[in-house]
């Protein structure tokens, strides 16, 4: 069956910008896909003066750059251009998103428009939904099934971020008390334990390089390390590119076990960014990084790595940045003057170790959510193209 056989479609229309708020005066506003949030939509504007309206229990999906993506509605709101609200019929709702969001792909590549992709009302009602394999009670259990796990999904989620809230605030308590609770004393970079020393990074920093301007591609002789491997202040091997080089440029410009790559231009959001390398193999790295290798007798790479990362270095790191009229830039220079505390070593190890354990917690999140991803992504399938039936599942309201 089409989509307009089995639910009514409301395009959305944008209301005058004078009526946007963000106070909380009339209905939430959605305008596209960057309002989503998993799996119901967080409001960051109201609309005093909405002109189309979704209805609690409505889809949204977005109909603008991107095309396909979907959400629930979960309060009347008012919906902008880039929204759609579609509203189930003769179908179970929850199968109907959940066949959406098997749909996403196809219905993206029904967009129109070659540098902003759209899709109009006539095109999206058209879209075939398999309804045909399905009686509704066999809707509401495959519902049933798939909603089980994006809540589990949603559960992690939650928890990553929690528990990566709490990391920042140890971390701040960490680098303006440290663990001895001794007194404090204020410097230049703010108050720190009486002991510590305050030092010039340079004053630790044995070798910093930049990295290589070729343009990495799928196959190489190396992989190429970029902004995007770095993640939660760690060297990820996902989403690698590759270059080839000669053996004389590889020396120069190979990642060594924990070694620091600083992120030193881009965005102004992102100047600043820091990742420890702790991967196996041989890797090179993009020219907008900076590998850093650092005085082991008398500072910690994790330490520093832990520190540069930190929110109070990140807000100071930012304020020596160049910034341009789309890129901001911090400077081997600039990195080397950049003030730093340096306690004993075994102060270091002693907050590494406290920040190691929270890490553990976010990768354990991390992980079971990757799993679950993956056991949704599967179960989507099977169970959209019947090749999995829960004819006798009970629910439990029929238990």
């Amino acid at each position: 069956m089409r989509l307009v056989d089995v639910a009514t479609l409301i395009m959305g229309q944008s209301p005058p910008s004078s009526t946007y708020n963000e106070h909380g005066e009339g209905l939430p506003f959605y305008q596209g896909k960057t309002d989503f949030g998993f799996m119901y939509p967080s409001p960051r504007k109201y609309c005093a003066a909405p002109k189309k309206i979704a209805e609690v229990g409505d889809i949204l999906i977005s109909v603008r750059a991107p095309v396909g993506p979907v959400n629930k509605c979960r309060e009347r709101s008012c919906i902008g251009r880039g929204v759609s609200a579609i509203r189930a019929k003769d179908i179970d709702r929850d199968f109907l998103y959940y066949n959406l969001i098997y749909l996403e792909d196809y219905i993206a590549s029904q967009g129109t428009g070659s540098t902003f992709k759209a899709i109009n009302k006539s095109r999206l009602q058209s879209i075939e939904v398999n309804t045909s394999e399905f009686e509704l009670s066999e809707q509401r259990k495959i519902a049933y099934v798939l909603g089980t796990v994006q809540l589990a999904i949603e559960q992690q989620t939650q928890l990553i971020e929690r528990t990566q809230e709490l990391k920042r605030a140890l971390m701040h308590k960490l680098f303006t008390e440290g663990t001895r609770g001794e007194a404090q004393k204020e410097t230049e970079i703010g108050r720190v334990p009486q002991d510590w020393d305050i030092v010039p990074a340079g004053d630790v920093i044995v070798s910093s390089r930049y990295g290589l301007s070729k343009k990495g591609g799928d196959n190489g002789q190396y992989p190429i390390l970029r902004m995007t491997n770095q993640v939660n202040g760690f060297i990820s091997a996902d989403n690698l590119q590759y270059v080839d080089l000669s053996d004389d440029e590889f020396e120069k410009t190979k990642v060594e076990q924990d070694d620091i790559l600083f992120n030193r231009t881009n965005s102004f959001e992102l100047v600043g960014r820091t990742a420890i390398f702790t991967l196996e193999g041989d890797y090179t790295f993009a020219s907008y990084l900076i590998r850093i290798r650092v005085d082991t007798g008398r500072i910690d790479p994790y330490f520093l790595n832990n520190y540069l990362g930190s929110d109070v270095a990140q807000v100071r790191l930012k304020s020596i940045a160049t910034r341009g009229v789309s890129q901001s830039n911090i400077s081997a220079t600039r990195l080397k003057g950049f003030l730093i505390p340096l306690p004993w070593f075994d102060e270091q190890c002693a907050i590494n170790e406290k920040i190691r354990v929270v890490n553990k917690k976010v990768a354990i999140h991390q992980q079971k959510k990757r799993v679950l991803d993956e056991l949704f992504r599967t179960l989507l399938h099977k169970l959209m193209t019947a090749q999995v039936r829960v004819h006798h599942l009970a629910l439990p309201d029929e238990e």
